[in-house]
């Protein structure tokens, strides 16, 4: 399986650039992030074509939108399974948007909306959360004993 994450906004050195670092590293599936600049204060309407640009037209691809479903850790894992066996070329592409979400565009273009709860959530702290729960998918999957049930 690879893994592709698009991302409005750059992330700079911080604690949080090492955990992603550190999760991409240890996940065994190739993980690409692609991060995309965005004006400052630009709304969802004006990132939608910067997005949207960079995603394949075939491409299976999950937004995180608070409007989206919510999995319990080995649910996304089998889910992420599921999804792998429908992408083409064995890819996912995961959008994580700006801080005013997306726009309906984006929507449109994704297969599915996956939601990490009701709580919203930073942005640069979703690209983290993201990046753990697709090494532990990888974990759960391979029987491994990182997540405890």
């Amino acid at each position: 399986m690879k893994i592709k994450l698009i991302t409005v906004g750059r992330l700079k050195a911080s604690p949080l650039r090492d955990l992603c670092d550190e999760y991409v590293k240890r996940t065994t599936w190739p993980v690409k992030i692609e991060e995309i600049d965005s004006p400052k204060a630009a709304t969802s309407a004006i990132e939608a074509p910067l997005i949207l640009k960079h995603i394949p037209d075939q491409a299976f691809v999950i937004a995180l939108d608070e409007r989206g479903q919510t999995f319990s850790s080995p649910d996304f894992a089998h889910k992420m399974e599921n999804w792998r066996d429908q992408a083409p070329g064995n890819e996912l592409i995961f959008l994580i948007g700006g801080a005013d979400g997306f726009d309906n565009a984006v929507r449109e273009k994704s297969k599915i909306l996956l939601s990490f709860g009701k709580q919203t959530w930073p942005h640069m702290l979703v690209r983290v959360m993201l990046l753990e729960q697709i090494y532990r998918a990888q974990q759960i999957i391979a029987g491994h004993p990182y997540h405890r049930a």
